[in-house]
């Protein structure tokens, strides 16, 4: 627990804010703790299992973060990242993007979304996030291809408008490939 607690929240916060990742952090390591027999022995690093988890807690909330990102794409200020001022020069050019990358996540698959994240976010490696999510590591190479061709072509012209409206709505599901 003290070795992960802090990147499993960090991760949730980033997908569902921070008070909401403190409830789900804490549903992370009781599942975990309920699940200990399962884990794998072989791998001495439970992070990808517990990421794995984290994920799986967070599955019944991807409504409720699409929202989040589509209000984030209307508002352009990230309700996680807002108060840490010190990083605001840092973030200047990702924040004139930040609105439609938050708009093409919400358009994505919520299990593209999650290899996705998972990579980019928490740096899992592509074995980590197929032992994470429990797919095959071509999953998560054919995943990964379809969240960034799709994140690209949804970013498009940085000067164009991005609404509810103009953005595909995710296919569900969460089958693998």
């Amino acid at each position: 627990f003290d070795r992960h607690v802090a990147a499993i929240h960090r991760s949730l916060a980033r997908r569902v804010g921070r008070q909401l990742a403190d409830d789900l952090a804490a549903e992370t390591f009781v599942e975990a703790f309920r699940s200990r027999g399962r884990y794998d022995v072989r791998y001495p690093d439970a992070r990808p299992w517990l990421h794995g988890i984290a994920t799986n807690v967070l599955r019944h909330h991807h409504r409720r973060e699409r929202r989040r990102l589509i209000a984030y794409a209307r508002t352009g200020v990230d309700p996680v990242l807002s108060d840490q001022s010190e990083l605001a020069d840092a973030r200047a050019d990702a924040d004139a993007l930040g609105p439609r990358i938050a708009l093409a996540l919400a358009s994505l698959r919520p299990r593209d979304r999650d290899t996705l994240l998972l990579f980019a976010w928490e740096q899992l490696s592509y074995e980590e996030v197929a032992r994470a999510l429990g797919v095959p590591v071509g999953t998560v190479r054919s995943r990964l291809h379809r969240a960034r061709r799709m994140v690209r072509e949804l970013i498009g012209d940085p000067g164009q408008y991005l609404t509810d409206e103009n953005v595909p709505r995710a296919e569900g599901g969460s089958s693998g490939g």
